[in-house]
């Protein structure tokens, strides 16, 4: 027990004590016969006048137990939110504001390997089966389509440049395809995240019928078989010749965990070169983290879906009603979507964006979600029930300047070779149309 509660017990016990003394003598020896109450009638007087007293003791025990365990009062309801932390004084007698935020964002760089599966452990053997399975033609229906079909690894930074995927026969996907650099620090894949890990992930495409069209595992593994140079591959890469369509998605996974860009300015940046970034990428930086961009975009690999730090790897989208949602059709049968949250690294080289791959101006993304994700669109208006008053709260949209700076906060977030690559138009064969 702290000194200031000592001295307010050694005060407040006597006074109570001394009260209820001095209110019993009150209502016996004057109040009482006064109103010609019995003695039933000066208990039930006394009493009702007691109450005071009472509450004062109930506080004091209240004060007691919160200075002698804050650990498990006042320390946990400020960690719970319930309480509000106490705001600190600015140096010029004037208490901020703002409540403190409980811990600051940390900006982290992406690690230079990935995690691996227990049950899939990477040899240099299996990345390079990985490596010519993920551009094997013969794993779709029509022998014409590879993983790389779509997602072109040099000229556009893992992903096809398409609003959606072109997939066999020429159909068309419902969705815009994701890159797949970084991909491995995802905890989940696929825009409706419905993949646990990459080898889930790279067995979907190759069956899907209106991507890679194959017929069934059963084919990929007679096709891969009838190749002699496959069988010692998968000898090296797995001990034995035996070719099963489990080894091959655990192949092209291994090779996809390869795939990792983190020579970009911002990684150069958070090493500590403080000349990575121009002036107004280190504007878009601040602007990221206080217009609330981290929610869902935070950790190394700018996600909150990734292995590093993510929470909530899913989200509605969009969250609120904007003007946006006609005009980039941005609903799903009339209704939000619910997505993963996409790595916005090596964002400003994968266009078109979204998960219909609508929009073809990196500008506009931020505006759209400003908005639709951030309530950015105008005056929000609040019900406090307390009150029976609306408080008025001023979202208004993003500034051209703060949305220019944004945008060159994510061009920062690019891998600088695969930058060099797409700008030199370096593309591997491109497929029949």
């Amino acid at each position: 027990m702290n000194s200031g509660i000592a001295d307010f017990l050694g005060i407040g016990i006597p006074a109570v004590v001394a009260g209820m003394l001095l209110l019993g003598l009150m209502v016996q020896r004057e109040l009482g016969p006064f109103a010609g109450l019995g003695p039933g009638g000066k208990w039930l007087l006394s009493g009702a006048l007691g109450m005071g007293l009472l509450a004062f003791v109930l506080k004091i025990g209240v004060a007691v137990a919160l200075s002698s365990h804050p650990e498990s009062t006042v320390d946990r309801l400020t960690r719970n939110g319930l309480v509000p932390p106490a705001m600190p004084d600015d140096g010029r007698g004037f208490a901020n504001p703002m409540p403190p935020r409980p811990r600051q964002y940390v900006w982290e760089t992406l690690p230079g390997q990935a995690p691996e599966p227990a049950d899939n452990p990477s040899n240099p053997a299996k990345v390079a089966l990985g490596r010519r399975l993920f551009e094997e033609r013969r794993l779709s229906g029509d022998g014409t389509l590879s993983c790389a079909s779509c997602h072109d690894l040099d000229a556009q930074a893992g992903g096809d440049g398409r609003p959606t995927a072109l997939g066999i026969a020429g159909q068309t996907g419902p969705r815009n395809v994701p890159t797949v650099w970084n991909a491995a620090f995802q905890a989940v894949l696929f825009w409706d995240g419905r993949a646990p890990s990459l080898e889930a992930q790279a067995r979907g495409p190759i069956l899907n019928p209106i991507e890679m069209g194959l017929a069934s595992p059963a084919e990929a593994e007679r096709r891969l078989a009838a190749d002699p140079t496959y069988r010692a591959q998968f000898v090296q890469a797995f001990g034995d010749e035996t070719i099963v369509f489990e080894r091959i998605v655990q192949a092209i996974a291994a090779f996809e965990r390869t795939l990792i860009a983190a020579d970009t300015p911002y990684d150069r940046f958070v090493r500590g070169d403080a000349g990575a970034l121009t002036p107004a990428q280190r504007r878009g930086m601040a602007l990221f983290e206080s217009v609330g961009c981290v929610l869902c975009h935070r950790g190394p690999n700018f996600s909150d879906a990734s292995l590093l730090g993510g929470e909530d790897a899913l989200r509605y989208f969009p969250a609120t009603p904007t003007r946006y949602d006609s005009k980039y059709p941005l609903l799903v049968d009339g209704k939000p979507g619910v997505w993963r949250v996409p790595s916005l690294r090596n964002v400003a080289l994968t266009g078109p964006w979204l998960h219909n791959g609508s929009v073809d101006r990196l500008d506009e993304v931020v505006r759209i979600m400003a908005g639709a994700q951030l309530g950015r669109s105008g005056e929000l208006l609040t019900w406090l029930d307390a009150d029976r008053s609306l408080d008025r709260i001023d979202r208004s949209p993003l500034g051209e300047a703060q949305v220019a700076d944004l945008v060159a906060f994510l061009e920062a977030l690019s891998s600088d070779r695969l930058r060099a690559k797409a700008a030199a138009g370096a593309r591997r064969p491109s497929r029949p149309s």
